[in-house]
């Protein structure tokens, strides 16, 4: 803060206005405070008198464990949080607030000091956005930490406005009669490592008659689990692993857009009212022997999701397709028109991406990321293996490849690209791996005389942007080589 400060006053071009943080307009001073830790931000009011009041009038309070100074022993670091923040609540203003973030490793001593945050995030502060996380990261627990778990009083929410609450590792007390009360202001709902028995999951939906978005993520007690609402647009479901309870799930929702399957595990599927739907998602683990028979019953919802746009999916879709349960053969996916699909570029790979294809007339972009196998693919068939592959592309416009290494499978599938894709104007490639500091962008196009040209917005030179189009037939190595020596 004080270097900027003197950078201000050593810069003689700068104006009257302007030369210190002192005189910048009150708005923007309350939103750099927003952007630091709140010890940080109320470290701030010794800057100046200007600044000294200027933290208890954030409007948003975020206090994070994990980022306040550790003392020794480590239990003595929760204490000083706990004094720290009851500290900060006391002496900051009543003002509304947008956010009321902690995270904070919990313990049952410290049971009435949470229960006092939360009161008074809710009922004084007034905030529109809660988050409880208490968990952080499994480096902050033991064998003790374990055994508590803060019970999170969700009757207090009627005395605030929380229009979007998240809650992680904790418990839910709901009230008696919930659905009587009507919690009318919220409307977005994340729930980790909750414990959620079917009939509270049907208790929060009925309470909550205007929650628009729900995201459950490795719930436990459930064992048939509904999810009924003809208010919800959104629902992601993340890591509910198998178990020996043959769970079950049935989601009836006239008004969802939007549904993602992550790591879900269920015996059974069930998607009611679904012709709102126009966003599937679904992510699991790729382990043939363990998880394909779930992968395989949540892609077979798409059989009642007849107007998805949508479609992100990782590529199991041949051993799908050819597999006794796959779908009717009149089925096809007629309003799909963006596809994001996991997957690699072998002959595996590339027969069940043509068998996808097929049921995708109307596809417009495409996009293809990394897949991680954790299993080698199955032996195709002689059929299968030698024969090539043709990709039903006839309105695919645009294919962007997110994690190009110019193998030689990849560089066979660039091939195929260009030659079979008559609509296809545009491939954009963006060379590395996934995590790499730094990755370049590709774009190849189709000019006016269906010939390919190809340039990098990424090359500052623009001397460096186009070259000879012919490389791209000879794989992506060559190809950003001949950039670099231009």
């Amino acid at each position: 803060m004080e270097e900027m400060e003197e950078a201000s006053n050593q810069n003689p071009s700068a104006t009257v206005t302007n030369r210190n943080l002192n005189d910048l307009p009150e708005e923007l001073l309350l939103h750099i405070l927003t952007c630091l830790p709140i010890l940080e931000s109320v470290q701030t009011s010794l800057i100046s008198q200007k600044w000294r009041p200027l933290w208890s009038r954030v409007p948003s309070l975020n206090f994070l464990f994990e980022l306040f100074p550790p003392y020794e022993p480590p239990l003595d670091t929760r204490q000083f949080f706990a004094e720290f923040i009851d500290r900060v609540l006391i002496l900051r203003s009543n003002s509304p607030i947008h956010t009321f973030r902690l995270s904070f490793i919990y313990h049952g001593h410290y049971r009435s000091h949470v229960d006092s945050w939360v009161r008074s995030a809710i009922t004084r502060l007034r905030t529109r956005e809660l988050y409880l996380d208490f968990f952080i990261h499994k480096d902050f627990h033991n064998e003790e930490t374990h055994n508590h778990r803060y019970d999170f009083p969700f009757s207090v929410l009627r005395n605030g406005c929380v229009a979007i609450l998240g809650l992680t590792r904790c418990d839910l007390t709901l009230p008696a009669k919930m659905s009587t009360l009507r919690f009318y202001s919220i409307g977005s709902m994340f729930l980790n490592e909750v414990y959620l028995t079917d009939q509270a999951m049907r208790d929060l939906i009925s309470g909550c008659p205007n929650l628009e978005a729900l995201d459950l993520e490795n719930c436990l007690a459930h064992h048939h689990m509904k999810i009924c609402s003809t208010k919800l647009k959104r629902l992601a479901l993340r890591y509910f692993y198998d178990s020996e309870l043959k769970e079950t799930i049935l989601v009836d929702c006239p008004n969802l857009c939007s549904i993602s399957f992550n790591c879900c595990a269920f015996d059974k599927f069930v998607l009611k009212n679904a012709s709102s739907l126009v966003e599937f998602h679904v992510d699991i683990l790729h382990k043939i022997d363990r998880s394909y028979r779930y992968w395989n019953k949540v892609v077979r919802l798409l059989g009642q999701a007849p107007n998805v746009k949508h479609l992100n999916v990782q590529n199991w879709w041949f051993k799908f397709l050819t597999s006794k349960d796959s779908f009717p053969k009149s089925f096809m996916i007629h309003n799909l028109n963006h596809l994001e699909l996991r997957t690699g570029f072998t002959q595996y790979d590339l027969v069940g991406m043509a068998a996808l294809l097929k049921l995708c007339p109307n596809l417009e972009t495409m996009m293809l990321d990394f897949l991680f196998k954790i299993e080698e693919d199955e032996t195709l068939s002689e059929e299968f293996s030698s024969k090539p592959v043709e990709l039903s592309m006839p309105n695919l416009k645009q294919v962007t490849v997110t994690s190009y290494t110019g193998t030689e499978d990849e560089v066979n599938f660039m091939k195929m690209l260009s030659t079979q894709g008559v609509a296809l104007e545009k491939i954009i490639l963006v060379l590395g791996h996934v995590g790499a500091k730094s990755r370049l962008q590709m774009v190849l196009y189709r000019n006016a005389s269906q010939s390919w040209k190809c340039y990098s917005p990424d090359l500052a030179s623009t001397t460096l942007n186009y070259i000879d189009a012919e490389l791209f037939k000879q794989g992506i190595n060559w190809l950003v080589e001949s950039c670099l020596v231009f």
